[in-house]
Order: structure tokens, then C-alpha cells, then sequence
């Protein structure tokens, strides 16, 4: 079974839009690893000013409050940063839902800060005498003990957080290497193999070369290019006046070409030049090849790899074409119809001259053959020059006329 290019260079564009988001989602893992160090920073710097606020000198009162306050008020503004750092922890908030409990921490900190602060103050201002030093010295050491204590849980489930969170990310990280080198090696092997067609494209003589055609469009591109057995090669194939396929050359490109069509819609189309008969000459000889001559070339503009053209009678031509839909075949046989139409003939005698078309389009079923399908399309075309010129029909547009 041979690969259509073009699907996979859509997969590859999806493969690497997946590797752009995982890369993403690794950056994003990171920088909150480092919010997380942050933290840790952080909440071991607020321990270092706590224990500093509890070994001012008391000699100089004066600077000794001056040295509190600034430390008091940098403990409440490096809980503000802790605040703020969080609003970035997206992992922590959306998928281990630790938010709640994390600010519900933040707030018991500034109110045992605050506890704290004052316990201090009111150390460094009390009275000299002994009892009312050590009363406020133990009070100290109880809020010291009790905020200390809480920052040293902060960090321990600081440590928490980050240990189930490595252990998601070292599972995710294992499976997602395993997958971008799988997918890796498997668009590798494609990509070189769509090289290797490339590759036997470039070569001059391909019956030197033992190669297995991998893809869809290669293999197109290569029979036209050979063409061992098409038109240009074998003059009995071709129509001498168009250049193009002839009945006998029609049903060759066809059985060569039948199997390329993957999954596509095949139609069969038969369009008959409008009054141009050959017991009812209405132009020269010169004039009628050059006729048939421009609406062969205007049809083969709409040809694709897969497709296969003919002249089959003195004024008809077949159409073999293969498309993704129904609509988009009968919009190119449309086309072909307008432009046509769009051609102009100029005669010395009679001035410019508009040629037209009339046709009969059909999908073929799978399980039809090609002369079944031809015989119908015929059908369609004897019914549409019963009813005026210059149109194209399809089997909805009989069966219109039976109701």
C-alpha cells in the first residue's frame, strides 16, 4: 500500500505542534521549580530576621528599635512576595488543588509575625526590673517558638508539594520520551523514505535503479515521466490532432492508473462540443484541429496526477477525474465548461466565434466498470442537448425528469 504525501506532512505538522506543547508545558514545570526555590529562600530568610529581632542590643534603646522596625515591617513585606509568587504556581492551584490550604498557611504566618513583632517590641521597651524582663522574655521565646515552628512546617510541606509533583512529572516525562522517540523514528523512516522517491525521481535511467515507489504522488509523477506505456510513447495511444489519450490510450491510463486513487470520488464525465459534427463541418480543417487543439490544452489545465483525459470521438471528449468529494469533481468540469466557453475563435469570414460544450457527469460506484459508466454518462449527455446547449448533467438532473 502505497503513502499519500500530503498526509504525512499534516501528522508531522500535528507531531511537531505536540512537541512545541510539551516543550511549553517543560518550560512552564520549570519556572515554577524555581518559584518553588523561591519559597524556600524566602521563608529561611524571614527565620534568619526573626532570630536577629530577638538579639538586639539594649544598650541604645533608640537604635535598637529603629533596627525592629525596619525588620518588623521586611517580615510582613516578604510574606507579600510569598503572596505574590503563588499567583504563578499554576500546578499548585489547578491540578493538586493546594491553594486553600497554602493561603490559609500564609495567613496564620502574618497573624504569628504580628504576635511576634509585638512580643518583641514590648521586650525592647519594657521596665528593667527582673520581673517584668523575664516575663517578657519568655513571651518572646514562646512567639519565636511558635512562628519558627510554623515556617519550618511551611517548608516541610513545601518539600511535600514538590516531591508529588516530581513524581508526576518523572512519570509524564518518561512516557512523553518514549512517544516523541517513537513518533521520531517512525517520521524519520517516512521522511527518508519520501527522500529515496525523490531520489529516484533525480535519476536518469530509473530501469537502473531497483526501487519500491513508497508514495502516492511519486508514483504519479513517475508514470507520466516513464510513460512505457502511455500516449507519448506508443503513437496508436495517442490522438493525433489533441495529443491526448484516445479510446485505446483512455482504457490503458486508466488500468494504470485505477489504483491510485485511494479513497477518492471517481467521476466519469463525457462533454460534446456544441454543433460541431462531423457530417455538418462549420469550419475549415485548419480551424476545426485548432478548436479541438485549445479545448484539449484548456482541459488538461484541470488534470491532476490521477487523472485521465481523452479525445473519444470527433467532437466528444472524456473525462476520468478523481477528487476528494463529489462537489469539488463537478465543480472542475464546470470550470472546464466556462473556460471553454471563455475561448475565442477568430474567423475571417464570420468574426469572433464562441464554442461551447454540453456533458454528462456520473460518479462511478466502485462496483461499476468504466464502459458501464461511460454508456450512462452518454445518457445524461443525449439528455442534456435535448434541452439546450452549453450546460453539463448529472444523474440527480435525470432523474428530475422522470418525476
Amino acid at each position: 500500500m502505497k503513502h499519500s504525501i500530503k498526509k504525512i506532512f499534516l501528522n508531522l505538522n500535528t507531531y511537531l505542534f505536540f512537541v512545541l506543547l510539551v516543550s511549553f508545558v517543560a518550560m512552564m514545570l520549570t519556572l515554577e521549580q524555581q518559584l518553588s526555590f523561591e519559597k524556600v529562600n524566602n521563608l529561611n530568610k524571614q527565620k534568619v530576621i526573626i532570630s536577629s529581632l530577638t538579639t538586639l542590643k539594649k544598650d541604645d534603646i533608640e537604635l535598637a528599635l529603629i533596627q525592629f522596625n525596619g525588620k518588623s515591617t521586611q517580615l510582613h513585606q516578604e510574606i507579600d512576595k510569598l503572596k505574590s509568587i503563588y499567583k504563578y504556581d499554576y500546578s499548585d492551584k489547578y491540578i493538586f488543588s493546594n491553594a486553600q490550604e497554602y493561603l490559609s498557611d500564609l495567613d496564620k504566618l502574618s497573624t504569628l509575625t504580628t504576635a511576634f513583632n509585638n512580643t518583641a517590641h514590648s521586650f525592647y521597651v519594657a521596665d528593667k526590673d527582673e520581673v517584668t524582663h523575664l516575663k517578657t522574655e519568655k513571651q518572646l521565646t514562646t512567639a519565636f517558638a511558635n512562628i519558627t515552628n510554623h515556617i519550618n512546617h511551611m517548608l516541610i510541606k513545601n518539600i511535600a508539594y514538590s516531591q508529588k509533583k516530581f513524581n508526576i512529572i518523572k512519570v509524564a516525562t518518561i512516557v512523553l520520551f518514549v512517544l516523541i522517540l517513537l513518533a521520531t523514528i517512525w517520521y524519520r523512516k517516512k521522511l527518508f523514505s519520501i527522500y529515496k522517491d525523490i531520489e529516484f525521481l533525480y535519476q536518469i535511467d530509473k530501469s537502473k535503479m531497483n526501487h519500491d515507489i513508497y508514495t502516492l504522488e511519486v508514483d504519479a509523477i513517475s508514470m507520466r515521466m516513464n510513460r512505457k506505456t502511455v500516449t507519448t510513447d506508443n503513437p496508436t495511444m495517442m490522438d493525433p490532432v489533441t495529443g491526448i489519450n484516445n479510446n485505446k490510450g483512455l482504457l490503458n491510463s486508466y488500468s494504470n492508473k485505477k489504483n491510485l486513487k485511494d479513497s477518492n470520488f471517481t467521476s466519469v464525465t463525457i462533454i460534446e462540443i456544441d454543433n460541431f459534427s462531423k457530417s455538418k463541418r462549420a469550419f475549415s480543417q485548419e480551424m476545426t484541429q485548432n478548436i479541438l487543439k485549445k479545448i484539449a490544452y484548456t482541459i488538461s489545465l484541470h488534470e491532476q496526477a490521477i487523472d485521465v483525459i481523452a479525445r473519444t470521438d470527433y467532437n466528444q471528449f472524456t473525462l476520468i477525474f478523481s477528487r476528494s468529494s463529489k462537489e469539488q469533481s463537478f465543480k472542475d468540469v464546470e470550470l472546464i465548461r466556462q473556460s471553454i466557453e471563455e475561448l475565442k475563435f477568430n474567423i475571417t469570414d464570420k468574426g469572433p466565434v464562441i464554442i461551447t460544450v454540453s456533458g454528462g457527469f456520473i460518479i462511478k460506484p466502485n462496483n461499476t466498470n468504466l464502459d458501464e459508466a461511460s454508456r450512462e454518462a452518454k445518457k445524461i449527455l443525449q439528455y442534456a442537448k435535448s434541452t439546450g446547449t452549453n450546460r453539463i448533467l448529472q444523474t440527480r438532473d435525470m432523474a428530475e425528469r422522470h418525476m
